[in-house]
Parts: structure tokens; C-alpha cells; sequence
């Protein structure tokens, strides 16, 4: 993505309550704000206009963080009806200062949005079916340009669910450099992210816990949830992962695959042996 300069409004002074943004350039505008103050986010001229709003929280099925999208001709009498839903505890929306916004814009952006959250995994995608519009190639590519620059505002505003796990390994041309941790004659390969560090699908675990595991049983928490989703497999003697998955540090990654609790500082080495502390040494 291109640099770009974010403007950021805090209403009430606090960031984690009603606040707007906008990109320098942009005809695009976000609102934002908890569902304790869903009037004062109502209130605002914005939400009379036509455009696509994000419902985020925790669903309390799974205890993953839950997304709802969708899109209105007037988000302020759309989203009203949301209130039923009890999953979300923040609301987003976005709309355009010129109004240009068109009924097949934001069905067009909206089943973009679905698309990329359901593969990217981040977020349960609450929405039962997708959406989506056809448009001319010239709206198309406007629309395009219009969801790159709301996905440069959305993770500022908390909004994590369309992150690609790839894109977000690199700054610019920098290339990502990759890291193994070994144990037991296993290799596993990842690399460091802003959130933390993603292992690659096909990299490998160790089959049985350290005795320590059961002591700290807490640690091994994630490993077992990824083994009862079936992102994590056993394969001839080994845990084999079937997907890359995004850990929140390099130690909860180092102790999923060495079954039990693990230093990420020193398990993680790049190509040449050195540790991940000596690679962060500045």
C-alpha cells in the first residue's frame, strides 16, 4: 500500500470512544465508535448517508473475535436493527464527503469485504450469506482503489479482520526473512508480523507434551485448539500444520510445537543459527 496521512478525531478527547478519520486526499470518511455510546455515533450527520458499517465483538460460542458487515443506503436506519444481535461491542461505518456512493457501490464493497475477512480467518464473518454487485470495469476500479484505503483505516480503528497475514510480513520492498525452530529432528518455518509471527502450513510439531505441560497446562491452550479445529494434524508419528496460523509472539508459537512451554527468543533461529534475541539486538 502507499504511505498515506491519517487524521483522526477524538470526540471526547478519549481514543476508545467516538472518534473519526479520514485519509489526506480521500473522499472516503470513517466513524467509530463502542456500542455504549450507539446514540452519539447516530447522532452524527455521517450516518445519513450511504455506506458499508462493520459490527465487531466476541462470539460467545467460540470466544473468537466475531465481524458482522454489511451496507446501507442510510446506515443510521440500517444498523438500528442490529441492536438484537448481542455479539458486537463496536460499530464502524464508512461514507463518502461527496456522497457519490451508490446503492451497487456499497453491495459491491460489502461482498468484497465478506470475501476478503472469510479468507483471511481473522474474524467469525457473522453475515449467513455474502453480498456483492456487479459494475462497470471504470466503478469497479473505483471501488477497488475506494476498499484499499479502508483497509489502510480499518486496523487503526481496531478493525483487524481484513489483515492478510502475508502482506503484513513486509515494509515496502523489504522481504521477510524466514525463521525455523527445531526440535527432535522437526522443522518449523514462520516469520515475524506486526501481531506476532506466522507459521507456515507444513510445518511441523512434536506429537506428545513435555511432562512440564502438565504443570502449565496454560500454554499449551492454543495448540490444543488448533488440534481440535484441524489446523494442527497428527501425520506419520508428527503434528503437521494445515494452514499457516498467526501466533501473538514467538513463544506461544515455540510452544505449540515443542508441546509444552518454549523461550521464542532463543527456539526461533534464522538461516544462519542466529537467535531471534541477537536478530532484534539494534
Amino acid at each position: 500500500m502507499a504511505t498515506a496521512t491519517l487524521k483522526i478525531f477524538l470526540t471526547y478527547g478519549d481514543p476508545k470512544r467516538l472518534r473519526t478519520a479520514e485519509l489526506s486526499n480521500w473522499t472516503g470518511k470513517a466513524v467509530s465508535g463502542p456500542r455504549s455510546e450507539f446514540d452519539k455515533v447516530l447522532e452524527r450527520q455521517e450516518s445519513q448517508g450511504a455506506g458499508v458499517y462493520f459490527l465487531t465483538g466476541t462470539d460467545p460460542e467460540t470466544n473468537k473475535s466475531a465481524i458482522y458487515i454489511g451496507e446501507a443506503e442510510c446506515v443510521k436506519d440500517r444498523v438500528k436493527a442490529h441492536l438484537s444481535r448481542d455479539f458486537w461491542n463496536n460499530i464502524t461505518f464508512f461514507v463518502t464527503k461527496d456522497e457519490n456512493l451508490t446503492k451497487a457501490h456499497i453491495k459491491y464493497l460489502e461482498g468484497r469485504l465478506i470475501d476478503i475477512a472469510r479468507t483471511t480467518e481473522r474474524a467469525i464473518v457473522m453475515n449467513s450469506q455474502g453480498s456483492g454487485a456487479k459494475l462497470p470495469e471504470s466503478d469497479r476500479e473505483e471501488m477497488e482503489v475506494f476498499l484499499e484505503k479502508m483497509q489502510q483505516v480499518l486496523p487503526v480503528l481496531g478493525v483487524e479482520a481484513f489483515l492478510d497475514k502475508s502482506s503484513s510480513s513486509t515494509h515496502g520492498n523489504q522481504k521477510k526473512e524466514l525463521l525455523n525452530c527445531n526440535i527432535k529432528g522437526l522443522v518449523a518455518t514462520g516469520y515475524l508480523t506486526p501481531n506476532g509471527i506466522v507459521v507456515l502450513k507444513g510445518s511441523e510439531a512434536v506429537l506428545d507434551e513435555r511432562a512440564s505441560a502438565q504443570k502449565w497446562p496454560s500454554v499449551l491452550v492454543q495448540r490444543n485448539k488448533l488440534i481440535e479445529e484441524g489446523a494442527l494434524v497428527e501425520k506419520d508419528g508428527v503434528f503437521v500444520f494445515e494452514k499457516d496460523v498467526e501466533f501473538t509472539s514467538p513463544s506461544s508459537a515455540a510452544a505449540t510445537i515443542h508441546g509444552g512451554s518454549a523461550n521464542g527468543l532463543t527456539a526461533w533461529v534464522n538461516k544462519d543459527g542466529v537467535q531471534l534475541k541477537q536478530l532484534q539486538i539494534v
